[in-house]
């Protein structure tokens, strides 16, 4: 049963939330099939290449985290398959919906959520071959929201403040969490924006704060003897001065 969803671009929001009202009518899959781009899979970088890391999109961290296994469509045979059938809707869907006037995305999504979709399954929906359902239960323990997250890696300053795109977030760690100087936190930005800083699989307290005001630097410490020459040279007269006539360095 196909499942869809307008949005302006192919984004990796755009494919978390196609993900997520799957996940709410079906259950959690086992794999997904996908194209090659960056949203879903990417080439690794040199440096992940020579450690042997696997590399790993924002999606794919999400799927990863589900247990889902996402499968790169690399044949041409593959790939057209999946085509074929958005074709299907590329032509059908389009010339219903300019019978139905509609001009934008939120119209959209509901003709398919209302109308399209319950037809097109209703008249082209086959029962499968097997009965079983490999679909799995989300877990109790898993929050969507923060399951279907963007995440970032940062560091701990030492007056326990993480910055993270120009918002600087106070720590407010409890007792038992030992968060110091140049720890690694991560950063997740759910779907609506909200924040939350997690350290070693737990949740850390903060409050947003304003920027910090740059500590003030420490006037140096003068060097053994220049007090001496600096008023060696204040009685030596101007630097600029034109020496005599008879003055040694002539």
């Amino acid at each position: 049963m196909p499942l869809c969803r307008f949005s302006n671009e192919e984004t990796t929001w755009a494919a978390a939330d196609l993900l997520a009202a799957w996940v709410r009518q079906y259950g959690v899959p086992k794999a997904l099939y996908c194209d090659w781009k960056n949203v879903y899979l990417r080439q690794p970088t040199s440096r992940e290449a020579i450690e042997g890391i696997e590399p790993e999109t924002q999606f794919g961290r999400m799927c990863a985290k589900l247990g889902i296994a996402i499968i790169g469509a690399s044949s041409p045979q593959a790939k057209g398959r999946v085509e074929r059938h958005h074709g299907t809707h590329q032509d059908r869907l389009i010339k219903k919906m300019r019978l139905q006037g509609i001009a934008d995305y939120e119209a959209a999504n509901r003709y398919l959520d209302e109308q399209y979709l319950p037809e097109h399954n209703a008249k082209f929906g086959c029962e499968p071959s097997a009965g079983a359902d490999f679909h799995r239960r989300l877990s109790k323990r898993l929050d969507l929201k923060w399951v279907l997250c963007l995440e970032a890696e940062r560091v701990v300053s030492g007056d326990r403040v993480v910055r993270f795109e120009n918002r600087f977030l106070q720590l407010k760690p409890k007792r038992n969490q030992a968060l110091g100087t140049g720890a690694r936190v991560t950063v997740q930005q759910a779907r609506e924006g909200e924040l939350q800083v997690v350290y070693e699989d737990r949740a850390v307290a903060f409050e947003e704060i304003a920027r910090p005001e740059p500590k003030p630097r420490p006037e140096p410490k003068p060097r053994p003897g220049a007090e001496a020459a600096s008023r060696a040279e204040a009685t030596s007269g101007s630097a600029g001065e034109k020496p005599s006539a008879n003055h040694p360095w002539r």
